[in-house]
C-alpha cells in the first residue's frame, strides 16, 4: 500500500480537485443596482468631500462600461481618447479587452478630471497623485450608496451587474453584451438576459 508522508496529509497541493469549490450563496437581496439607485449614488457622491466629481465618474464609470473593482483602479489615460470618445477596456480574470464608446456624461467628467487631477498617468488617483486602491473604491461605494438613502450596504460589483441587467432589459443581443461585459463563457452572461423582463412585455396586452 502507498505511504503518504505525514507532511504531505495537510498539503492543499496533493488533494487537488478539478472543479472549483462551490459558489458561497449571496446574503444579499439584489446582486444589482437599478438606474434610479445609481442616479440617487451619483448626485450623492458629488455633494460630498473635495473628491465629488471623481467619485461621481467613478461610479458613473463601472456602471456604463461594467466595470470591475481592479479595472477601474488600472485605467490609465492612454486608454482614453477624449477627442473621439472611446474607452479601451482592458479585462481582468482571463476576460476579452473591447472598445466602447464614451457619451457626454462620462465625456464631461472624465475632462474635469483631467483638469483636477493633471500630470498623472492613471485616471482616478488620490491628493498624492498615487492610483487608488480598490479598498478606496469599496468605500466611495459604500458611501454613495448610504447617503443615497440605499437600504442596503452597496458593493461595487453591483455596479457591474447593473450594467449587465440594463443592456438585457433594453432588448440587446446577448452575444453582444458577452463582448461587452468581456465575459469568455457565454453562460456568464445568460443570467442577464433570463432575469431580463423585456422578455415577457408582451404576454399580457391589457
Amino acid at each position: 500500500m502507498l505511504q503518504i508522508p505525514a507532511q504531505l496529509l495537510f498539503s492543499a497541493k496533493f488533494f487537488s480537485s478539478s472543479a472549483p469549490p462551490p459558489k458561497q450563496p449571496s446574503t444579499r437581496d439584489r446582486e444589482y443596482l437599478r438606474t434610479s439607485e445609481i442616479n440617487a449614488m451619483i448626485r450623492a457622491a458629488k455633494r460630498v468631500g473635495r473628491h465629488g466629481i471623481r467619485d461621481g465618474a467613478i461610479i458613473l464609470l463601472m456602471f456604463r462600461h461594467g466595470l470591475r473593482t481592479a479595472e477601474l483602479v488600472a485605467l490609465k489615460w492612454t486608454q482614453i481618447d477624449l477627442a473621439g470618445g472611446y474607452i479601451e477596456v482592458h479585462r481582468f480574470k482571463h476576460g476579452r479587452d473591447s472598445i466602447h464608446p464614451l457619451r457626454s456624461p462620462e465625456l464631461r467628467a472624465l475632462r474635469q478630471i483631467q483638469r483636477d487631477y493633471a500630470d498623472t498617468s492613471y485616471v482616478f488617483v488620490s491628493e498624492r497623485k498615487a492610483p487608488l486602491s480598490t479598498r478606496s473604491i469599496r468605500h466611495i461605494i459604500a458611501r454613495a450608496g448610504e447617503l443615497a438613502g440605499l437600504p442596503f450596504q452597496v458593493h461595487p460589483h453591483q455596479l457591474r451587474h447593473a450594467c449587465g441587467y440594463y443592456l438585457a432589459a433594453s432588448g440587446h443581443d446577448t452575444r453582444a453584451i458577452q463582448d461587452y461585459l468581456g465575459h469568455k463563457n457565454i453562460h456568464h452572461t445568460v443570467r442577464y438576459t433570463q432575469m431580463s423582463p423585456q422578455r415577457f412585455e408582451n404576454f399580457w396586452m391589457d
